[in-house]
């Protein structure tokens, strides 16, 4: 009996042992696994997989990589490392660190840096922060270094000029419809060049901003000088001074690695070009330094923690993975100890200009310095304003995006009237669950919920939690993180129009009227144009009705943004589709009309838009009056013309009555969609002039992405946006169906 029971417990205790070990992982598996996230394409994508996974084969774990489009990865590592649901590592731009840092997404790399001097001052100086409780400190590893350069066409010119001014020189012996060089005028990136040869910069070290003042304004002279002599393109952007240079256009072109890459085909590159160091100004004599950009490995405080995740920053920031990427991949590298390849002109040229580029500040004030700026410079080149009061009313726009939020108030007024709402809802509630005819109409119906309990959870799920959700946001103002209860203060600002004048231009009033103006305009001209055609492809008369029908739904199939960016593309002042009409008239009609600079004012600009939103909208309210059109008796139609009713007495007494209760349903949904057309307005005219084109929609996400992450005064807009949707529908009675009737 005793050995039985002393058998009993080591029988016991090996079945435990067995089922440890059927349930304990691997070693492949005991490591939990190290997410990897990234932006990265191409070839340099093929090198980052084969590193992750010789490292994940050496070390035994599981090495899971991510590719997350570049305009979504701060949003997503936002969203996702506070929950504990992202990366352990992630590959970024440095200028994001500082956001990155006050919002508790990246930690100090610890030992992930074996030597910091094997990297480049820059890389080095660009990835090291001061903390309050870590000091000076490295928050990232730097692994590759990115800034613009000079390309030069080398059958159209000998070398790089002395000088950017001596580009003019060079402009009377290039062929006819070739520019001496290309750049991205209009943008603040491209603009630093110039910026810095002055001596200027685009922010401060204390967080101010810096695109103001003597050296602003002569690198703008400058830009101005540049377009209006012809010497560089208007309206020029990187995909603009790829094609100009590809195609032999541009003598010179200032821009990146990137544009290496596209010259490169599949018997060579598809222009004799050479790279070397942006040139001096002769008004300085200082070099143009453009900004550095450096390419890092950041942790996640989760991520920082693990060994095993520091021993991956160290192996994709090594020697041999820096000769691997700036071999196969053609990317610079952040180490001093790694020259470029042997015959590598151009990544030479690049390591050389790396050494002259300027680090893009990390702090968070440079995300709300590009808008402004942005603007600046196109108001110069545009001929609206000075290059001192574009520079002055930019810094403004900054200083006004900086501001401090409203006040924190306490949140238990709301609280209150929260708790006493719920208290009444109960009540209610309670009292009906009390009434016995309640009670027995809600047996009654307990079958019917069965059919539509899952549309109503996924309706709560998808709709109204949203809803609410970005109702309360709207009552915070700061930074997601540190983010404090202000009531209504942002509403208050919104109405108040920040404290200027109601007018003024931004303001919601004229943003509003903006808006209202869009959407009527847009739905009368659905409304003619779709009625119009529905009605000619409704006539049996009408031959191959099939096929127009299939054409003409073709705008309503294609996707909006993709529409949008293609009618941007011919509404293009120089190289447009619209612009090539122009000249083909000019040459038959013998006569001289200038090429129209579309988003230069604001009527040409809202026309842009409107005549793309057309075009993706008609279609809507053709399909709709086809349909319509079926439902009206033919005897009615007959009876009409007996009585001697002409073709448009029928249409006007007949027709459309009969179709009205189909259409105004669609010219609801049409308003609400036009009202919060997004693509369109931010695809096409991008706001231009200086704002003036914006919607409502537009304005809430220059607050939410381009304004400082301010996503509680962009959730006042959309709340305030929702609230003047669902007024008038209910005011008109289109939210109550009174409207068709």
């Amino acid at each position: 009996m005793r050995q039985a029971t002393g058998a009993l417990p080591r029988a016991l205790a090996l079945a435990l042992i067995a089922l440890a070990a059927l349930l304990l992982p691997s070693r492949a598996g005991a490591e939990e696994p190290v997410r990897l996230w990234h932006a990265y394409r191409g070839v340099e994508l093929e090198v980052l997989e084969a590193l992750a996974g010789e490292f994940a084969a050496e070390e035994g774990v599981v090495v899971d990589t991510l590719a997350v489009p570049y305009d979504a990865f701060a949003a997503k590592l936002s969203s996702a490392i506070p929950l504990g649901q992202g990366p352990d590592l992630f590959i970024d731009a440095h200028e994001r660190l500082g956001d990155y840092r006050e919002r508790g997404l990246v930690a100090p790399v610890g030992d992930a840096i074996e030597d910091p001097y094997a990297f480049t001052e820059n890389a080095r100086a660009a990835v090291r922060l001061v903390d309050a409780d870590d000091g000076e400190a490295l928050w990232a590893v730097p692994i590759a270094q990115k800034s613009l350069a000079l390309y030069y066409n080398t059958d159209l010119v000998q070398g790089p000029p002395e000088t950017l001014e001596a580009i003019a020189d060079v402009a009377a012996n290039l062929p006819q419809g070739t520019y001496a060089l290309a750049y991205e005028a209009r943008s603040a990136y491209g603009h630093a060049p110039l910026l810095t040869g002055f001596g200027g910069f685009l922010l401060a070290d204390d967080g101010s901003f810096g695109f103001h003042g003597a050296p602003a304004v002569r690198s703008l002279e400058l830009a101005r000088w540049l377009a209006s002599t012809g010497l560089v393109p208007e309206d020029a952007d990187g995909a603009l001074v790829t094609s100009l240079f590809s195609a032999g256009r541009a003598a010179y072109a200032i821009s990146g690695p990137w544009l290496a890459a596209d010259l490169e085909g599949d018997a060579g590159p598809r222009v004799p070009y050479a790279v070397a160091p942006l040139p001096k100004l002769a008004a300085t004599g200082a070099p143009m330094r453009p900004l550095l950009t450096v390419e890092a490995v950041m942790l996640s405080p989760r991520g920082a923690a693990r060994p095993i995740v520091r021993a991956l920053a160290r192996r994709l920031a090594s020697a041999a993975a820096a000769e691997r990427r700036q071999t196969i991949a053609h990317s610079l590298s952040a180490r001093r100890d790694v020259p470029a390849p042997r015959g590598d002109a151009v990544l030479a040229a690049f390591a050389a200009q790396a050494e002259l580029a300027i680090p893009m500040p990390t702090d968070p004030a440079m995300r709300a310095t590009w808008e402004p700026a942005h603007r600046a410079i196109r108001k110069v080149l545009r001929g609206d304003a000075t290059p001192t009061e574009a520079t002055e009313a930019a810094r403004r726009q900054f200083d006004d995006v900086r501001r401090p939020p409203p006040p924190a108030t306490s949140p238990t007024p709301a609280l209150l009237t929260l708790g006493v709402m719920l208290l009444a809802g109960a009540l209610l509630l309670l009292r009906r669950a009390r009434d016995p005819a309640a009670r027995a109409a809600l047996r009654r119906s307990l079958p019917a919920y069965a059919y539509v309990i899952h549309a109503v959870i996924a309706v709560g799920v998808l709709v109204i939690a949203p809803l609410l959700v970005g109702a309360a946001t709207s009552l915070f103002a700061g930074r997601p993180d540190s983010g404090a209860y202000v009531g209504l203060g942002n509403f208050v600002e919104i109405l108040s129009a920040r404290g200027g004048p109601l007018l003024s231009s931004g303001s919601f009033y004229v943003v509003t009227l903006v808006t209202v103006l869009w959407t009527a305009v847009n739905v009368l001209l659905h409304l003619a144009i779709g009625i119009s055609v529905g009605l000619l492809l409704a006539r049996p008369a009408t031959r191959l009705r099939g096929l127009y029908r299939v054409i003409l739904i073709l705008p309503w199939a294609v996707p909006s943004y993709v529409t949008a960016l293609a009618w941007r593309g011919m509404f293009h002042r120089q190289f447009g589709a619209v612009t090539g009409l122009i000249e083909a008239c000019n040459e038959l009609l013998g006569t001289s009309i200038e090429p129209i600079a579309w988003f230069a004012r604001f009527s040409t600009a809202f026309t842009a838009n409107v005549a793309t939103n057309v075009w993706l909208g008609f279609p809507f309210m053709m399909v709709v009056t086809m349909g319509a059109l079926t439902s009206i008796p033919r005897d009615v139609l007959e009876a009409a013309e007996v009585d001697g009713a002409g073709r448009f007495a029928r249409l006007r007494h007949v027709t459309l009555p009969m179709i009205r209760p189909s259409l105004v349903p669609a010219i609801t949904l049409g308003a609400i969609w036009t009202f919060n057309m997004f693509n369109v307005v931010f695809l096409v005219s991008g706001g231009e002039p200086d704002g003036s084109t914006d919607i409502l929609v537009s304005e809430a996400y220059r607050w939410a992405f381009t304004r400082g992450s301010q996503y509680g005064y962009a959730a006042a807009y959309a709340v305030l946006i929702f609230l003047l949707l669902s007024g008038v529908t209910r005011l008109t009675g289109f939210g109550r169906g009174e409207g068709g009737r």
